[in-house]
């Protein structure tokens, strides 16, 4: 074998260590960009000026205003549309100070069509004791007006495209989900799954935060 045949079978040597070692690497190492929420909160094409028609005709409730407990840590400097009518909404402190029940779905889940008129009906049976809010985690925000619409469904509704509600508050990558929050904010329970009726939900829910029989 000449030298520079040595030196030949040498260098691929030491290519092919540096491949397989670079390989183990990122076979152990978590990726550098986990999954997280969606990049944008609304799509483009959803100006106030083309929201007008859709939230016309979801006729959603106004969302809670911000109250003077300061509510979940968790949540503390996040801020999200109230769909129904394009405010800011400081999502802390507008959910604080009540237990709330957060209904997280998008306009493209089956499940959580089948879902909304539950949770419809179980906020007219606890009435003020409880606020359900729902938060669309999708960007197309039309979309979800007319699913709304379509439904009869007119809870107060939070625009979270970027899905920055559900990471806060550690909230599973699933649809629909609902979590109960305390009236000091505190998470009292994560539920990554569907409702089919009213009193499926109130099974669930009421006895974390001592609902009122």
């Amino acid at each position: 074998m000449t030298t520079s045949t040595r030196w030949t079978v040498a260098v691929l040597l030491v290519v092919a260590a540096i491949v397989v070692a670079l390989a183990l690497q990122l076979r152990q190492s978590p990726p550098s960009t986990p999954p997280g929420p969606a990049a944008r909160e609304h799509r483009d094409a959803d100006t106030a000026a083309a929201l007008a028609g859709p939230r016309a005709r979801a006729d959603l409730k106004p969302c809670p205003p911000a109250g003077s407990d300061r509510g979940s840590s968790a949540l503390g400097g996040i801020t999200a549309e109230c769909a129904g009518d394009g405010s800011t909404v400081d999502v802390a402190r507008a959910l604080g100070g009540r237990p709330v029940v957060l209904n997280l779905w998008a306009y493209w889940c089956g499940p959580c069509a089948d879902e909304l008129p539950a949770m419809a009906e179980y906020q007219q049976r606890v009435g003020p004791y409880v606020t359900v809010v729902t938060v669309h985690q999708d960007e197309n925000e039309t979309a979800a007006l007319l699913r709304l619409a379509e439904l009869g469904v007119r809870l107060p509704t939070l625009q979270d495209g970027r899905r920055r509600i559900a990471a806060a508050l550690q909230v599973p990558n699933v649809m629909p989900a609902t979590v109960v929050l305390r009236a000091d904010g505190s998470v009292a329970e994560i539920l990554p799954r569907p409702f089919a009726s009213a009193n499926e939900i109130a099974a669930a829910v009421d006895p974390t935060i001592g609902v009122p029989g």
